[in-house]
Parts: C-alpha cells; sequence; structure tokens
C-alpha cells in the first residue's frame, strides 16, 4: 500500500476552457502545440461566435512510488 507523504502541494491548475467566455457557447479544440517542460498550447473555436481562445495547460510531476 503506498504511503501518503505530507508537504507541499502542487499549485493548482485553472480549469480547461470549455465554454466561450465572451458568449458561453461550447469550444472545439483546433490544435494542441507541445511548449517547454511538457506544458501545452490548446487552441479552441468557439462553435457560436467564432473567437479563438488559447489555454495554456502546465503538465504536473506526479510522484510514483513502488
Amino acid at each position: 500500500m503506498p504511503r501518503l507523504e505530507t508537504g507541499q502541494r502542487p499549485p493548482a491548475q485553472p480549469p480547461l476552457l470549455s465554454s466561450c467566455p465572451e458568449c458561453s457557447a461550447a469550444l472545439v479544440v483546433m490544435s494542441i502545440i507541445p511548449g517547454r517542460a511538457g506544458a501545452e498550447y490548446w487552441t479552441m473555436r468557439c462553435t457560436r461566435c467564432g473567437g479563438i481562445h488559447l489555454d495554456i495547460i502546465k503538465a504536473t510531476a506526479v510522484p510514483v512510488t513502488i
């Protein structure tokens, strides 16, 4: 059974956009571009107003114990 360690938590990841901040319609992913240190850049387009939005997804390192 894995042991839980107390200590610092990784910083909270802001939620990924799922609706347009301008008109609240759904967003569709147009492209995902890999970045430095495991980050990803998600380009999304609104299905109603056609707005383009960018989300930066930061990779979080999760320690694995065996």
